[in-house]
Parts: structure tokens; sequence; C-alpha cells
């Protein structure tokens, strides 16, 4: 367990949407707030669907990779230790469950992906694959059995991109046989993403929170879209950005003034973690 200063906050930030703007940038508001918030003692938690070798190089750039930080991606399915540089807890998805996704999505005229330790992997080429590594900056390889390539590693998700109301109708579809053991949720309109059962972000908070000694009123989650529903509601403060869709403010205890374009997080570090007066709405 870390020794942690007291009054130790923490935050959990989601990318897309969040800390992210629209251009996949970090903007100099939030790199500074971060900066401060790491200098008085509290912690910043990058929390993304984003699979781990995209989410272990932000927080190297970050400099999130001192003791004590962490990072949760695939939506909390992994929680990596960025000092120790190993995984401390981690769900996966058996090889039968990929294949059966993968070879329905084919079916339904929708891209499926999976990840390797290094790639983003999918059975087909096209302009959603080429697309997706080029916004989140990842490399990606098609191959001619997903299966082969992953050898004995079991993936954490499997991403599917398509138009939404042809996502939602596929992830209707697949409940009676995934039922209990798949979950399905939305990251983003074009991405449904399939996870272990119970994989969530806002159970991974709760399992890093424990790991770390720190009570739950401690904790802070910053996200704009479904997928981070769990961490929104498992905080203390649950704040959403100003960008995300009503229903999204709906499930928060605070939203921001600002949006992903214009510094939101900045605005909750300041409010929630450097204000003096910081434990309450």
């Amino acid at each position: 367990m870390t020794l942690l200063k007291k009054n130790t906050k923490i935050l959990f930030t989601d990318l897309d949407g969040t800390l992210f703007d629209d251009q996949k940038q970090i903007c100099p508001q939030n790199r500074s707030a971060i900066h401060r918030a790491l200098l008085a003692g509290h912690k910043i938690v990058i929390t993304t669907g984003r699979p781990l070798f995209s989410a272990k190089r932000l927080c190297e750039e970050l400099q999130l990779t001192e003791k004590g930080c962490y990072c949760i991606c695939f939506n909390g399915a992994v929680i990596y230790d960025c000092f120790a540089q190993k995984a401390v807890y981690e769900k996966t998805l058996p090889h039968e469950a990929v294949r059966r996704l993968m070879d329905e999505a084919q079916k339904a005229h929708l891209h499926s992906q999976t990840y390797s330790d290094t790639h983003v992997i999918s059975e087909l080429s096209n302009q959603d694959f080429d697309q997706y590594a080029s916004i989140c900056r990842v490399e990606h390889k098609t191959v001619p059995d997903v299966l082969k390539e992953l050898g004995k590693k079991q993936p954490a998700k499997v991403l599917l991109i398509g138009e939404h109301d042809l996502l939602e109708q596929f992830r209707v579809r697949t409940l009676p046989w995934r039922e209990g053991k798949i979950d399905a949720l939305f990251s983003c309109d074009r991405y449904l993403e399939f996870v272990p059962k119970g994989v969530s972000k806002g159970n991974a908070i709760q399992i890093l929170c424990d790991l770390l000694g720190l009570p739950l009123s401690a904790s802070i989650a910053a996200g704009d879209a479904e997928n981070d529903i769990s961490m929104i509601q498992t905080a203390h403060i649950g704040a959403v950005m100003a960008n995300a869709s009503d229903k999204i403010k709906s499930y928060g205890s605070y939203v921001t003034s600002h949006d992903n374009n214009h510094g939101g997080v900045a605005e909750i570090i300041e409010r929630f973690m450097l204000k003096e007066d910081s434990s309450s709405i």
C-alpha cells in the first residue's frame, strides 16, 4: 500500500471527450492543473476504454509514472501499475467468445477488432479500422485469424464500429447467448465494446481505492459517455463534462461549465482538488 498524504484526493479521468479536446490533444489548462494536483500530493488516474499500450504511452507523456501511479484501461478490465510496470488486476474474454462476436459482427456487416499486447488486430482492413488507429495513435494489423495472432493471450475486449442503430440492434440480438458472461456498452455513438461480465470503470475505481487505502470519499470521476456512467456513480463526486448529452449529465453530481475543448478537467481539479474547501459540490 502506498503511503498517502492526509486529504489526498484521487481523480479518475476519461480521455476522449473529457481530458482530450476534439483534436485528441490535452489543452494547456488541463496539463497545468494535472501538474499542480500532483505537486500537491493528489492522484490522477487515466481511466479509459483504450488499450493498455495506448494508455501507458499517455501516462509517460503526462509523467504519471512515479511510485503510486496507475492507469485503468479497457473500460476497467485492466488496472496497471505504471511504476512497477505490471497489471495488478485483469479480466479477459475467452477465445470462443471473441470468435463468436467477430463472426456475428461480420455477418452483420460491422467492423470488429480486438487487442494483442502491442497492436489492435482485425481480420478486415477498412476505413473504420484505419481511422480508429489514427485517432487513438496506435499500431494496427490485419491478420487472417485473430485467435492465431493472439496465441495463448486472452484479450480484455472486442470492439465493434458502425452506425449506432445497427450496433444497438447487435447488442440486443447477442444478449441471449452472452447474458451473465459478457457486458456491452457504448464508449461513443459508433463504438460498442464487449467486456467480461462485471467489468466497468466504476468497479475498477473501487478496486484501486481499496488497493491504495483511499476511501471513496476521496474520489472524483470525470467523464462524458455511456461507459463513464459507472464511475460517475461510484465516485464521491461524479463530474460530467459540459459537452456530454443530457442523458449522461443526469447521472452526475456536478456538470462542468467548460467543455473538453476549454479545460473542463482543469475546472474539476481546481474546484475539487486544489481549492481549500474542496470536499463538497
